[in-house]
């Protein structure tokens, strides 16, 4: 996503990777040539046997790993499953040093965990005795951290169809419907969403509008929904750059482009949807013009103005990240696999 501060930067694997990339020169890998999906399985295998290095080297690989853990497991690759043992054993150590508690405040890192265990196979109602999903059912620190919170929320229980336990300690205990009504409440008037909208005459956000229709991916059956999806689908087609990619916080970069890969495959549409391809360009090609050769993706290209995330034209932890679960997003849906966050599969995918 476009706006890195929206992440918890502060993880022990993102530093080592950062750290190692400091001292390692990245040449752009422009995407040329006729052949996307060849490029697409060459981005996704190198970029597998990056991450896969990394995660070997970090000592501490839990909570925070949950992004690279569950692409890995949703790649289909022939990934090391010492990782994802290594993974659940950090996990279940920090959930018992913390009485069961991974943040006090950020419940996306519950909502994230879970889909991270879910994508291995796991079960997140119980590791090592606690159930992750408990923290999904308090409607009050859900939403506190703002619309990401029950945004994420739905994408984790629509992982595995989970149902949402009573919570004792809750002040409101929450349902599906009261984070469908939270997230539609804030819809702008073009039609999109806005991390910190103040005012529905606020611009939408690319990043933001496109993951909130990933959690309203599986509700398109009832009517409110659907409409706000179509405002919304619209609102992404509009400002979509001619070149195929997005503008987010002052820049164009590689998370505003893959989160709505991530929002069309999980609806269900093709990413070479007509009103997702400009003056010729795709999303697709779009994504590939950040990778860089070897493994990964940079926040923004060589020369371009940075927004305040990774530096410009350099490989970049967070985007390469996205950058690799967006393609593998990508491919599931051109292999008519279940989508990325349709989880249901996991376990006859091991």
């Amino acid at each position: 996503m476009g706006k890195h501060m929206k992440f918890n930067k502060i993880i022990s694997y993102t530093l080592i990777l950062a750290l190692i990339l400091t001292l390692t020169g990245c040449k752009s890998k422009q995407a040329t040539g006729n052949n996307i999906e060849q490029r697409v399985e060459t981005s996704i295998q190198e970029t597998t046997q990056f991450l896969e290095k990394e995660m070997n080297d970090a000592i501490d690989l839990a909570p925070e790993g949950y992004w690279i853990i569950m692409t890995l497991a949703r790649s289909g690759e022939n990934v090391d499953q010492k990782i994802f043992e290594d993974y659940y054993t950090n996990l279940v150590k920090v959930l018992n040093e913390n009485n069961g508690v991974l943040h006090e405040r950020k419940y996306t890192v519950y909502s994230r965990t879970i889909l991270a265990l879910t994508a291995m196979g796991k079960d997140p109602t119980d590791v090592g005795g606690y159930n992750l999903l408990e923290a999904m059912a308090d409607y009050e620190k859900v939403i506190f951290q703002g619309i990401n919170g029950p945004t994420f929320a739905l994408i984790a229980l629509d992982s595995n169809n989970y149902e949402i336990p009573n919570n004792p300690n809750a002040n409101i205990q929450g349902t599906r419907e009261m984070y469908i009504d939270h997230i539609l409440e804030h819809q702008l008037n073009d039609g999109g969403f806005e991390f910190s909208a103040r005012s529905p005459e606020d611009s939408a956000d690319p990043d933001m509008t496109a993951m909130i229709l990933q959690a309203l991916s599986k509700y398109q059956d009832i009517p409110k929904v659907k409409e706000a999806t179509e405002k919304a689908l619209n609102c992404l087609s509009n400002m979509q750059l001619d070149n195929g990619g997005y503008h987010s916080w002052g820049s164009e970069n590689s998370e505003s482009v893959v989160q709505v890969i991530m929002a069309l495959t999980e609806l269900g549409i093709d990413p070479e949807d007509e009103r997702f391809v400009k003056e010729g360009n795709t999303l697709i090609e779009n994504l590939l013009t950040f990778y860089v050769e070897g493994g990964g993706f940079m926040h923004v290209r060589e020369g371009e103005e940075n927004n305040g995330g990774g530096m410009a034209g350099k490989l970049d932890p967070i985007a390469t990240e996205q950058g690799y679960y967006g393609l593998v997003a990508y491919r599931r849906f051109k292999n008519n696999q279940n989508s990325f966050y349709d989880m249901t599969d996991a376990n006859n995918e091991k």
